[in-house]
């Protein structure tokens, strides 16, 4: 029995290798491991712009300080504070009952005065006729017609007069001086304002047009000079950071006469249409320059970029039926402009599609499924995937903030 027993053993000893290697899952490699799902973007040959990403603030076109011409009291506010106004628009009433009697009293002389020129005018064409007739002497008629002079020079005066009241009159009614938005009103309605002292009635902002100031780096001054030589207006770019809509753009308008010798920046000036109300003086806002747009360069997705121990690669995707094969490519970025890399010499053929989301769990020669950006089982991007505002500073395109 004992030999037996030993043979038995021996058998099974031999028959639970073979029976654990079929029970255990084969280990996946890449040929036959599962699709990895990954978004991709095609690498596009084409105009790509140069930004310089600078920080900036905007400011009014003018302000305008509205101050009273003539002494009187307020009699009547037109207008509320903030609302926005139009050039012509009357702002404030003054009390104008002295000026309008004043008026009155100078025009009385002023028909006065005209009656005696025309009366005056008479006698004198009557003495130079009878002066030719020998009735009347010389210097009767020499002295009518210095009457007359006299009275058209009087009857001038007057109309001055007149002209002065009827001025000082119509500086009564206070009127916007240009469109814009008033600020805060210091002054309501029987209040007494002097003209000798200057107050300050109300302030006027234009805000549409806006201008924004920012600086940037002057080894950017050859760009913005050689566009002038061309005959180009560089764009820019603006919007406040809360602002998730697109940037307003604008063109430059403004470059200082010198640089800044302690920051060595130059100081520009951009313009934007303001119609909505978007931008307001003295807003923070994120400005970026365009100086120029480089044609026929080719650029994928910044999101398409990676970085590891070797530098900085990409997978592009090869088609394999429905889904595809990833390739790993080394790229070198240049820089980095509206959420694009601008690659130099990289192997990457226009129109290739460019894994952006689900590239950290690949590998080179990996299998993978695409999916429609945005759709079920979207990830974020790696944290190793670059953003492209903050790209542009790591390449030297911003100004120093």
């Amino acid at each position: 029995m004992l030999p037996a027993r030993r043979c038995l053993l021996a058998l099974l000893l031999l028959a639970t290798p073979a029976a654990l290697a079929q029970e255990r899952p084969a280990q996946p490699g890449p040929g036959n491991a599962p699709p990895v799902s990954v978004t991709t973007a095609p690498a596009t040959v084409g105009d790509v712009p140069v930004e310089v990403v600078s920080n900036g603030i905007g400011e009014a076109t003018r302000i305008i300080s509205v101050r009273a011409r003539v002494d009187g009291a307020i009699e009547q506010v037109h207008v509320r504070e903030g609302e926005v106004v139009r050039e012509g628009q009357v702002l404030f009433t003054l009390d104008s009952r002295t000026s309008q009697a004043l008026l009155a009293q100078q025009q009385a002389i002023l028909e006065r005065d005209r009656a005696q020129l025309t009366r005056a005018r008479a006698d004198a064409q009557r003495y130079a006729s009878l002066r030719s007739d020998a009735y009347a002497s010389a210097q009767r008629a020499e002295q009518a017609q210095a009457d007359a002079t006299a009275l058209a020079a009087t009857v001038r005066a007057d109309e001055a007069v007149v002209q002065q009241t009827q001025l000082s009159l119509d500086f009564a009614t206070i009127r916007a001086e240009g469109n814009g938005r008033l600020g805060a009103l210091p002054v309501k309605a029987g209040n007494f304002v002097r003209a000798s002292e200057g107050v300050v009635l109300a302030t006027i902002t234009e805000t549409d047009p806006i201008l924004v100031t920012f600086s940037v780096p002057e080894r950017w001054l050859g760009e913005l000079r050689a566009a002038r030589a061309r005959g180009e207006t560089p764009k820019v770019r603006a919007r406040a950071p809360e602002d998730g809509s697109p940037a307003a753009e604008g063109e430059l308008v403004f470059v200082d006469t010198a640089v800044d010798s302690t920051t060595g920046t130059i100081r520009l000036k951009g313009r934007f249409n303001n119609a909505e109300g978007r931008f307001w003086p003295g807003q923070y806002l994120e400005v970026t320059l365009i100086p120029r747009t480089d044609p026929n360069t080719l650029s994928v997705p910044a999101a398409a970029v990676q970085r590891g121990a070797e530098g900085s690669f990409l997978f592009a995707v090869k088609p394999d039926g429905q889904n595809g094969i990833a390739r790993r490519v080394p790229v070198r970025v240049s820089r980095y402009a509206s959420g694009r890399a601008v690659l130099d010499g990289a192997q990457v053929a226009n129109n290739e599609p460019v894994v952006t989301e689900g590239a950290q769990r690949l590998q080179d020669g990996a299998r993978v499924a695409l999916r429609q950006p945005g759709g079920d089982g979207e990830r974020p991007r790696a944290g190793g995937e670059p953003r492209a505002r903050g790209d542009q500073s790591a390449a030297g395109e911003a100004a120093p903030r």
